[in-house]
Order: C-alpha cells, then sequence, then structure tokens
C-alpha cells in the first residue's frame, strides 16, 4: 500500500496515477513545443557518463560508449570549406539588350581604351498572346475554269483541280479548345508547380484584360489531364515492377457533389528510390482496398511507417518484405526527451550514429554493395547494441509514458529495420517519399480541397508527372509544352518515350 496525501490508496492505483501523469505531461510538452518551440528535429548528441556501457551477460561482444564514439568520429565530415567564390554569373543563354552610356562631355578625337559592363536582371509580367492561322482561299481564273471543264467533258484528266484551292486546317492537339498548349501549359504549370490556386490564375489574366470563366479554366485543366492519362497508366505500371518501394500517404479535401460539404480523402504516394520513380494516387478512405489492388503483383521490399495497413498487407502478401522506418523511431524518441531526456537522449545518440554512417555513405557516393559493406562493417554493432539497450530498458518504465512508447515503438519495428542492414539499396528511412509529398502540402494550403473525387485523381496524376520532371531536373514547362504537342500522334507502342525520365525534346 501506498500513502498519499494522508490517504491509503492501493498500488495499482498509485501507479496507474503516475502513468497518466506522465502521459498528461507528455501532451502538454509536445502542445507546448507545436506552439512556441522549433519544429526541426534536429539532434545533438550529449554524451552522459556512462550512459551507453551496457554489459549484457552472455550477449555477443559488447559495444562500450567509445566503440561508438570510435565509429561515430570515423565517419564525421570535415567542416566544408566555403565555396563562396563571389556573385553568381548570370547565365548566357539569357538575351541581352544593350544600353551604351556614353559620358556627357565631349568625346571627339579621344580613344576608347575599355569599358565597363554592368548586368542585372530584369523582368516583366506573363505575356499573352494570340495565335492566328491564317489561311487564304484562291480561285481559279475564269480561262483556268473553262480549260478544266473541257478536260472533265473530254476526259483528258482524270483529277480535276478545285475551283477553290486552300490550306489545310492545321492539327493542333485541342482543335475545339480557344487556349492554345503554352497556355494550357501555363495553367498546369501554376497550379501543380508553382501551388496557384485558379481563382488567382484568373486574377492574373484579369489584370491583362481577359475573362475567363472559372468552370471553363476547370474544364481545360481536365482537357490536359485526359490526354496525359495514357502516360500516367504506363508510368505507374512501370514503377510497381520495381523490387524497392517506399511509400506514404496525406489528406487532401475534396468537394463532394451536390452536398456543399467536403470529404477527407487520401492522396498515397510510392516511391521507387532505385530509379528515381514518384507516384500518386488518389483514394477516398485511408484503407487497405487501393494500395492492395496496386501492389497485387508488387515483389520486394515495401518500406513505410508504422501504419497498420501496411503491416496487414505484409500479412497477406508472402511475395512482400516490410521495412521499416529509422525517421519516424528517432521521433517517437525526440518527442519524449521532456519526460526522460537521458534515455532518450542514449537512444538518440545511437540512432545519430546510424546517420552518421549513411552521411559517410553518400559523401564518397558508394555504390549499393559498397554501401553494404560499411553497413556490415560499422552499422550492424551498432543496431545490434541499439536492440539489446531497448529489451534492456522496456521493463523499468511506465508503459503509457512517452519513453515507454518510444521503447515498445521501436521494439516493434527492430526487426523489420533490420533489412537496411542486409541490403545496400535499402535506404535507412523513407523520407525520400515524404519528400515528395510536401509538394502536396503546400499546394493543399492555397487551394483548400479539390472540386471533386475526379478531380482529385487528376491531381494525383499532374502530382505524378511533375515530381518525375522534378527528380531528373526537367524543366516542367518545356516537357509539358512538348508532349501535349506530340502526344496525339506519337506511336502507343513507345510511349513510354515521353515519361519525363526517357523524354528527349525535339
Amino acid at each position: 500500500m501506498q500513502v498519499t496525501n494522508n490517504q491509503t490508496v492501493s498500488l495499482e492505483i498509485y501507479q496507474a496515477t503516475l502513468a497518466r501523469l506522465a502521459h498528461v505531461e507528455a501532451q502538454l510538452a509536445w502542445f507546448q513545443r507545436q506552439l512556441f518551440g522549433v519544429k526541426s528535429e534536429r539532434f545533438v548528441p550529449t554524451i552522459i557518463p556512462g550512459q551507453l556501457s551496457l554489459p549484457f551477460e552472455g550477449e555477443e561482444p559488447q559495444v562500450t560508449q567509445e566503440t561508438i564514439k570510435q565509429v561515430v568520429g570515423a565517419h564525421e565530415r570535415e567542416k566544408p570549406k566555403s565555396k563562396h567564390q563571389g556573385r553568381e554569373v548570370i547565365p548566357a543563354h539569357l538575351p541581352r539588350v544593350t544600353e551604351v552610356l556614353e559620358p556627357k562631355e565631349d568625346t571627339s578625337g579621344m580613344t576608347r581604351i575599355g569599358e565597363d559592363i554592368t548586368e542585372t536582371l530584369e523582368a516583366e509580367p506573363g505575356k499573352i498572346w494570340v495565335r492566328r492561322f491564317v489561311r487564304p482561299r484562291y480561285a481559279h481564273t475564269q480561262a483556268q475554269q473553262t480549260e478544266y471543264m473541257r478536260q472533265e467533258q473530254s476526259n483528258e484528266t482524270s483529277q480535276v483541280p478545285s475551283v477553290i484551292i486552300q490550306a489545310p486546317a492545321p492539327d493542333v492537339p485541342f482543335p475545339k479548345v480557344k487556349a492554345g498548349v503554352s497556355l494550357l501549359t501555363h495553367i498546369a504549370v501554376s497550379k501543380y508547380v508553382d501551388h496557384l490556386p485558379l481563382y488567382r490564375i484568373l486574377e492574373q489574366f484579369a489584370r491583362e484584360g481577359i475573362k475567363i470563366p472559372s468552370s471553363t479554366i476547370g474544364e481545360w485543366v481536365k482537357i490536359v489531364a485526359d490526354r496525359l492519362e495514357i502516360l500516367y497508366d504506363s508510368y505507374k505500371q512501370l514503377v510497381f515492377r520495381s523490387t524497392y518501394l517506399q511509400m506514404d500517404e496525406t489528406t487532401l479535401k475534396v468537394l463532394e457533389d451536390g452536398k456543399g460539404k467536403c470529404h477527407l480523402g487520401y492522396l498515397w504516394a510510392a516511391y521507387d528510390p532505385v530509379n528515381k520513380l514518384p507516384f500518386f494516387f488518389y483514394q477516398k478512405g485511408r484503407d487497405h482496398k487501393g494500395p492492395k489492388q496496386l501492389l497485387e503483383h508488387f515483389v520486394g521490399y515495401l518500406q513505410c511507417d508504422g501504419y497498420a495497413v501496411y503491416e496487414t498487407l505484409s500479412k497477406t502478401k508472402e511475395t512482400m518484405q516490410l521495412v521499416n522506418c529509422m525517421a519516424h523511431i528517432r521521433r517517437e524518441f525526440f518527442e519524449a526527451q521532456d519526460n526522460d531526456s537521458e534515455r532518450a537522449n542514449t537512444a538518440l545518440f545511437m540512432i545519430n550514429a546510424l546517420y552518421k554512417i549513411e552521411e559517410s555513405a553518400r559523401d564518397q557516393q558508394l555504390s549499393h554493395e559498397e554501401r553494404l559493406a560499411l553497413r556490415q562493417k560499422d552499422a550492424k554493432i551498432i543496431f545490434e547494441t541499439f536492440e539489446q539497450w531497448l529489451n534492456q530498458e522496456y521493463p523499468k518504465v511506465l508503459p503509457k509514458s512517452k519513453i515507454g512508447q518510444a521503447i515498445a515503438y521501436a521494439l516493434r519495428r527492430c526487426k523489420n529495420m533490420a533489412f537496411y542492414l542486409l541490403d545496400g539499396k535499402i535506404e535507412i528511412d523513407n523520407n525520400f517519399v515524404e519528400n515528395n509529398i510536401r509538394p502536396a502540402a503546400i499546394g493543399r494550403k492555397n487551394y483548400l480541397f479539390a472540386g471533386s473525387h475526379d478531380a482529385a485523381q487528376r491531381t494525383a496524376i499532374f502530382y505524378t508527372l511533375f515530381a518525375a520532371c522534378k527528380r531528373h531536373n526537367i524543366n516542367p514547362y518545356v516537357w509539358l509544352n512538348d508532349v501535349l504537342n506530340r502526344i496525339q500522334t506519337h506511336h502507343i507502342n513507345k510511349i513510354d518515350e515521353l515519361l519525363p525520365h526517357n523524354w528527349k525534346k525535339n
């Protein structure tokens, strides 16, 4: 029994109260950090004497604090020297308008001995212009018409020229649309790359004296997405033939038809880190149906956070091996620092050591095989120590405390996390796919919602292809403008040639 405030309560109630208090304090600390603190999860290691000396009886060779310090130190990057060479040179390909400034004094009879040149970048608001196709019509003279009629009557020729001749109408990609390809491209890039809502784009046009109904510009976006759908389907097949994918999801509000209310839908993202292939698809809910259908024929590693849907899928698919994310494990300990700073910092120090090794591999631009060898040499022993430490500390903490939840979260995922030590192509976290989702989050804040579920799927099409352009350093405007002009006549069996990573400008 325990005496508290002169009242006797059972030990069970006392421990439950402590656990609830720790939980409430952790929640309070989290809200305070969200409101007033720094959102960054950057961790500066602070070594607590003796915190990493882990004498596990009957275990494999021990890793002490000194061992980890040596491993981390071996991969510490030297502070890079400043590469700043002064102002950046203005690109040579930009057009130049030269203004020669002559002195006010009379220079006649003087010898020009040199010049000083100063260059500044200038800009004008986007220009909108009208492309006119003029097709003159020509009629034959009366004498020519009489001669043609005589030839027709005498069967001297089988083909009598028409009385009126004219060039054929131009073969344009969107013949019944007043907007040209360049304008459609500008609208799509403005919304899905620069994150401008359509009403702001309309306001830009209005400043130039051009009035476009909102329903019209929405229809233009739909027309472009419909034309790109064949590319999107081909790209999807390519992505899910990969043997290693990362997946994540984010919310997207969708206006439901006739209800005037917003439905909370989900944009799911997949990413092939080896071939740099991002992919988005829309689903009304967050259940397993969408991912299950897409991953039906997937064989390989799927890296993700701890969301239960992925764990459910991995149990039903023997051909798919789940790999978890170290960044999510680290986040749990980062948020537990206010609850138990000593244990949280110990975990963060070991995780930081693992990331130092990954950083070293990137700096040296190691191949997958070389990165695997480095992990086996240096990271494996740190990871095993981390897992041993988790098993040792979990019985000592309150399960419902923030540190207890962090340790439990890490323990449940250590087995799947360890797969990154067995294959050099697997990343330590799924930050690549999360980085691909960021533009969607920025756009969501600006245009607030998609107009319908079909519009949400069109959003996925644009995000997929524009994210691919970004990953392969391709100007999205140049790519889309070229593809829209070519896709109508491009051979269906060679449609993959228009995908961003294969694309070559005509």
